[in-house]
């Protein structure tokens, strides 16, 4: 297997900022080690981005209508990464309507690749890509210290989910 990804999804001001309602209260606290991995990997950075309004199937419009202040063209500065990290896309970023970023990734990594995780929200992003990724055949990592959930339980119970799948995702 050649070397691994280091997939950082979605270090967004919409998932970081306090005042956010999906900003995660453990963001700060994984900037650091995401540093520290990219300085061994080579690196995807991901970001969510909201799809028009047209282009928007089942489930995405309710998703709009309980989540109105989301609902802003992928330009907007809510949707920008965070100045502590933003550095780590100078290649530019993958971008998703969906939460999950596979298959979007496979365009960059190939098919099956390793995949080392983090980011956020474990409870979302992460644990919707580590397992499309899984199932299509990739082996991931997912670092537990380097992921932020929507709430510390929300983290644990997401971490505890994706262990299930073992040996295609393994939490470290």
């Amino acid at each position: 297997m050649s070397e691994p990804w280091l997939v950082v999804i979605d270090p967004q001001r919409v998932f970081a900022a306090p005042d956010s309602p999906w900003g995660s209260p453990l963001f700060g606290s994984i900037v650091e080690p995401v540093r520290e991995l990219a300085a061994r990997h080579r690196t995807i950075v991901t970001r969510w981005v909201p799809a028009a309004g047209d282009e928007r199937v089942g489930g995405w419009n309710a998703y709009f209508e309980a989540w109105p202040f989301a609902d802003r063209p992928p330009e907007d500065a809510l949707f920008d990464l965070v100045p502590e990290v933003a550095d780590l896309a100078a290649g530019g970023t993958v971008d998703a309507t969906t939460f999950g970023k596979w298959p979007a990734l496979e365009s960059v990594t190939g098919p099956a690749p390793e995949l080392v995780l983090a980011g956020v929200a474990t409870d979302c992003c992460v644990i919707s890509t580590a397992l499309a990724a899984a199932d299509a055949g990739a082996t991931i990592r997912v670092v537990a210290q380097a992921c932020a959930g929507s709430t510390p339980e929300n983290h644990a119970k997401a971490l505890d989910v994706m262990a299930l799948y073992g040996p295609q995702i393994t939490v470290v």
